[in-house]
């Protein structure tokens, strides 16, 4: 056994007994909706844990024990602190304390709808003057094949150490659905890929304690398509069933209707449903991400691109849809006054990333219409990438509604009286079916 050998597998076994004996520091780098319930799952399995953020404000709302993030309560941050396994920094100098470090920062489109890698290069030359041998690196940001090979390792092999011998490096993708209350990060599956069989080793011992199920890959490429399949599945099947809504919606024929019979079938069927365009960090980006790596190797997606078009289009379906009503009842755009429930990107959740509702409003105000807006989650709209609308959420009252030429429900919020809402609003379009099976609805409602 040669020198180097015998020291890469000491480093291997000497990071094994830490991470099974759980005095392994875990640091998570960035504390948002995917990296701060990891970095709570991992200080409750035992494990010390350093949250990192380059958000001070994040810092300091986590240390005095207060949320930033809706479905996330002060109790449980609280809790978290309370276990005095947890702490948060935005001091990047306290890497080298850690001995593994967990890579989850966005990775949003740029304005061509290409890639935007740049959270993660940072982080990566962030990370490079702290690294030290026998450190365990996991990228768990959502991207293409080939990202952590290919530009997260060269970044940290500039320090002279090398990925897979002096410290070691996989991939793990991030299946959070901020809100849902059956699957939390305890209870998803693990996808693992390694640059190297040790890194893979390694990065499974670290999340089989912590998680229900780890499943290994046979690389971080793997791992890394991964994701894009899920999410772009769910992207696709959205596409098939919003550009059914307008054919059906043609024929007269109710989609909502459709889909709940056809769910009834036992098999070869699952429910996917139309709304009024994507949203979140995943759903859609994700596909665009993997067309974009497909160009690289000369290879066309155009049933991906298709389904991308599809679902970005919808925003506008929808202005039409609420063009039509207005004008059923005499009215133009210009001058009316229209509001917008729910800006989040989905049901009960504060997270609006990619929200349809903002370049709804966008196109409403574009066109001359008064615009307002209501979400229980976000009492404010805050300053997007690409949109910076002002405007705060509006209370609902009996007045407020009667008062609106046009509600458009965008998010159906459990906090929603729908059928209080249908009592009181002159004209509602809907894009969630929220006010099927309402029973008392004089205003006149709009499917869209």
């Amino acid at each position: 056994m040669t020198l180097a050998l015998a020291t890469r597998e000491s480093l291997a076994i000497e990071m094994l007994e830490r991470i099974e004996t759980r005095t392994a520091r875990v640091a998570v780098v960035g504390l948002g909706y995917v990296g701060l319930p990891l970095a709570e799952t991992f200080a409750w399995a035992g494990y010390p844990v350093l949250g990192f953020d380059i958000d001070r404000r994040k810092v300091e709302q986590l240390k005095n024990g207060t949320s930033y993030i809706g479905h996330i309560s002060a109790e449980r941050v609280n809790e978290l602190i309370g276990t005095r396994r947890f702490d948060a920094t935005a001091d990047p100098s306290r890497f080298a304390d850690a001995d593994v470090v967990i890579i989850c920062v966005p990775t949003p489109l740029n304005e061509n709808r290409e890639p935007d890698l740049s959270y993660i290069a940072d982080t990566g030359r962030m990370l490079r003057p702290h690294l030290r041998a026998g450190q365990l690196i996991v990228l768990e940001s959502t991207t293409y094949p080939g990202t952590t090979e290919d530009l997260l390792q060269p970044i940290l092999e500039e320090s002279g150490l090398v990925a897979g011998e002096d410290f070691f490096l996989a991939y793990s993708p991030e299946r959070e659905d901020p809100g849902n209350r059956d699957y939390a990060t305890r209870n998803i599956p693990k996808v693992v890929g390694g640059v190297n069989f040790s890194s893979r080793e390694l990065a499974i011992a670290l999340y089989e304690p912590v998680v229900d199920g780890v499943v290994p890959v046979s690389s971080t490429r793997v791992a890394e398509a991964c994701k894009l399949l899920e999410n772009t599945y769910r992207a696709v099947n959205i596409a098939l069933v919003n550009e059914l809504k307008g054919v059906f919606h043609a024929m007269e024929i109710d989609i909502w209707e459709v889909i709940e019979a056809a769910k009834t079938k036992p098999f070869g069927f699952q429910a996917f449903y139309p709304g009024p365009g994507l949203g979140g960090h995943c759903i859609p980006i994700d596909p665009f991400y993997l067309t974009w790596a497909a160009r690289k190797y000369e290879v066309n997606t155009r049933f991906i691109e298709l389904a991308g078009e599809v679902n970005t289009a919808m925003p506008s379906i929808v202005l039409s849809r609420i063009a039509e009503a207005l004008n059923d009842r005499g009215k133009p755009f210009k001058g009316s006054r229209v509001c917008v429930l729910g800006v989040a990107y989905k049901k009960d959740v504060d997270d609006p990333r990619e929200s349809p509702a903002f370049p709804i409003l966008e196109m409403l105000e574009q066109r001359g219409a008064v615009i307002t807006y209501n979400d229980p989650h976000i009492p404010k709209l805050p300053r997007m990438r690409r949109h910076a609308l002002q405007l705060d959420s509006r209370t609902l009252t009996e007045e407020f509604l009667a008062g609106q030429d046009c509600i458009v429900i965008v998010t159906d919020h459990s906090a929603y009286d729908f059928e209080w809402i249908t009592r009181h609003a002159r004209l509602i379009v809907d894009t969630r079916n929220a006010t099927e099976g309402c029973r008392t609805a004089p205003a006149q409602v709009w499917k869209a």
